[in-house]
């Protein structure tokens, strides 16, 4: 994990995602991490009003799939380029979201996750029902390839996954100037305590509504991007269990940080694909899984080390303070000793004289 510190571990796991299609010709293994990397995006956008900010949003993939869907009727239904209907499939997740989170955001903590749970059953029923815009449960079906930028063609199984790749990295650079702004100072002074940071002067209503558009935007575009690359859609990409696995994403990982969610979301996959031979079953390893890394590890693998890092630089300013002491302690006794040794002698002086 030391490696993994500041720009030289974030180097190292971008190289380490540059080199992973010339480690394997498996068009499988390939697809699996480029699935993968779509999901760390969303899972992203779900740990800034989670993690950050202190609310669960339990509508999180429903909005990833208005965003699959949004691309997939602009583009199959309408003609509309890939990247604009990719912009404008964003930009619509981050408009829904802002239409929701101005009545959700006034509930708070679990209020708000049976609200928002219930926003993305509602979304589901609406793509599964509304067969005249989403298709129904025939879904949507000849959703092109993301289009040539120029000379760069994505029509491989390899140009695909490096475009994730590219927006997996972009979104992680932007996460981190959120985070490590002023505004992420803001989400995080929210999520700690309502009371403390209306009183340091934030508006809470419009910090929550940001903090949701901004998540909800990643799901969005995650969303684009899932589209663009099963080129097929069907009401399933809208169930919650697709959130309820980006949460599971963030707890391994861990929540609250920026490595954590990455690193889950991309564990989860594989250790899905994995368990596939026990189908339906696979959810009795999980449970229990999830419930032995909730009690032993509540802070994720990421959250852990850094919890047990800042403990040891802790002790370690402890024992400097305490050499310290001993230092200032030690000179002191030896000014005393200095100072009482001339009286000392100055008295053995005048006995003598007397």
């Amino acid at each position: 994990m030391n490696a993994l510190q500041g720009k030289t571990g974030w180097a190292l796991l971008l190289a380490l995602a540059i080199a992973f299609p010339l480690l394997t010709d498996n068009s499988y293994y390939l697809t699996v991490m480029t699935i993968a990397f779509i999901y760390a995006i969303a899972t992203l956008g779900l740990n800034l009003i989670t993690g950050y900010t202190g609310q669960l949003n339990l509508a999180h993939g429903g909005f990833m799939a208005i965003g699959a869907y949004a691309l997939g009727i602009l583009t199959v239904d309408h003609g509309v380029p890939f990247w604009l209907a990719f912009l404008i499939s964003g930009l619509l997740c981050m408009v829904v979201g802002w239409a929701i989170g101005v009545v959700s955001l006034r509930l708070k903590g679990h209020y708000f996750s049976i609200f928002t749970l219930c926003v993305g059953f509602i979304i589901y029923l609406l793509i599964e029902k509304w067969e005249s815009l989403t298709h129904g449960t025939v879904g949507l079906i000849g959703i092109p390839v993301p289009a040539p930028i120029g000379p760069l063609q994505f029509e491989s199984v390899h140009a695909q996954y490096y475009l994730v790749l590219f927006f997996l990295v972009l979104a992680v650079f932007l996460m981190h100037r959120i985070v490590s702004s002023l505004l992420g100072r803001s989400f995080m002074a929210v999520r700690n305590s309502d009371a403390l940071a209306e009183a340091l002067g934030i508006n809470l209503m419009r910090t929550k509504v940001l903090s949701f558009v901004l998540s909800v935007g990643y799901a969005g575009f995650a969303g684009a991007l899932y589209a663009g690359q099963v080129r097929f859609l069907g009401p399933d990409i809208a169930r919650t269990d697709i959130t309820f696995d980006m949460v599971m994403a963030m707890l391994v990982g861990g929540i609250g940080t920026t490595l954590g969610p990455l690193l889950g979301a991309i564990l989860v996959p594989w250790i899905t694909q994995t368990l596939q031979f026990l189908q339906d079953y696979r959810m009795l390893v999980f449970g229990p899984v999830l419930i032995l890394l909730i009690i032993f590890v509540p802070d994720g693998i990421v959250g852990t080390w850094l919890k047990r890092q800042a403990r040891r630089a802790a002790a370690l300013r402890r024992g400097e303070r305490a050499n310290a002491r001993a230092r200032d302690a030690g000179r002191t006794d030896s000014a005393a000793d200095s100072a009482a040794s001339p009286a000392a002698g100055n008295a053995t002086a005048g006995a003598d004289n007397a």
